[in-house]
């Protein structure tokens, strides 16, 4: 990536809020290389809504974890075992104590089909869903046709989901961590702000900058990484690094704890996160 697009005369962009949508705790030797023994983080499953300067339309990128738990497939609800996960506030609840509802978005895109990105798509009835279209692949056979599966058969209304082939949309395209892994690239001001939401592009600051490589971790998808294609991902992540070293632009990761940390009293709807 060597430029974004310059702004136009009247440029429209997003205005871009983070939602508190739970929480779970991430142990680091699933994540870096270089990890302390035992060293585990407590991050945030971040969701945001994007509001168009012009025609106001709202857009939810991910949805978080959903607050019942125990409406997870088993398989998921195994795999979280002793992360304790807790949704203190999720998506709807945060979009409501904001003034929001529901029937006021009119898209959601969800980043990639893993349970803490997928929330409850029932809780937004009559809009259209945005995936990567090599997501459709985790639902033939979904559960509970599969039981081994993680992936609900009825996750996404079939008749509302758009599958979107990401090599028509190349800024889309985030492979690696599974099939379908899409990040977005938004315009966040007039003059040309930008941010990259990134999804699960990457688990810890550490691989963005550098300073960590991948690790071997846990065996999540029976090869030992986080990542179904290790090689991918770390191209996606070479990418997000020349992203950043492009005028005002910043980044936000999924569990993005550092910035959840430092923004949690600010950028949260009905407040905004404000444009580099």
């Amino acid at each position: 990536m060597t430029s974004l697009l310059p702004p136009d005369n009247d440029q429209a962009y997003c205005i871009v809020s983070a939602l508190e949508a739970g929480h779970f705790n991430l142990p680091m030797k699933m994540i870096i290389d270089n990890a302390a023994p035992g060293y585990i983080v407590p991050v945030p499953s971040l969701s945001f809504l994007l509001r168009h300067s012009k025609n106001d339309k709202k857009l939810i990128f991910d949805l978080g974890i959903r607050k019942d738990l125990e409406n997870y497939p088993p398989v998921v609800q195994k795999l979280i075992q002793g992360s304790n996960a807790t949704v203190p506030q999720d998506v709807v609840e945060s979009l409501v104590n904001g003034g929001l509802s529901p029937t006021d978005i009119d898209t959601v895109c969800i980043s990639h089909c893993h349970w803490d990105h997928v929330g409850n798509p029932k809780q937004f009835p009559n809009i259209e869903f945005i995936v990567g279209a090599a997501a459709d692949s985790l639902f033939r056979p979904g559960y509970p046709e599969d039981p081994n599966s993680e992936f609900p058969s009825d996750l996404l209304p079939a008749e509302r989901t758009r599958f979107i082939e990401l090599s028509d949309q190349p800024s889309l395209d985030a492979a690696g961590h599974l099939p379908g892994h899409i990040v977005l690239v938004v315009r966040t001001s007039a003059d040309g702000g930008w941010i990259l939401l990134g999804g699960d592009s990457a688990h810890h600051w550490n691989l963005i900058t550098g300073e960590s490589k991948i690790a071997d971790g846990l065996p999540i998808f029976g090869g030992g990484c986080a990542h179904m294609d290790r090689k991918a991902a770390e191209l996606n992540i070479l990418r997000i690094r020349e992203f950043l070293k492009l005028p005002r632009t910043r980044v936000i990761l999924a569990h993005d704890e550092p910035w959840y940390k430092d923004n949690k009293d600010t950028s949260f709807w009905p407040a905004q996160i404000k444009s580099e």
